[in-house]
């Protein structure tokens, strides 16, 4: 299998494989719910950058969503497991 090579600070197919895995299933009803790879790429991209949620890139959606997963998944243990 070939691993897919990403930007910079993104995921590899691996460590998606490995962590995906640990993320809380999406809740049916209502709107449907961001890629979590994306969501998940744009977390790190944050953290590993240094920078301000405002200034992580379009590409992983709007920061606002990236930061209320974020909040979500950090209240609600998903960064433990």
């Amino acid at each position: 299998m070939m691993e897919r090579v990403g930007r910079r600070y993104e995921l590899s197919d691996v460590e998606w494989e490995a962590l995906s895995r640990y993320l809380p299933s999406a809740v049916t009803g209502g709107r449907p719910r961001v890629d979590d790879r994306r969501i998940l790429n744009g977390i790190v991209w944050k953290i590993r950058a240094g920078a301000a949620w405002r200034d992580v890139p379009a590409r992983y959606g709007s920061w606002q969503s990236i930061y209320t997963r974020f909040r979500r998944w950090a209240l609600d243990g998903t960064f433990e497991r």
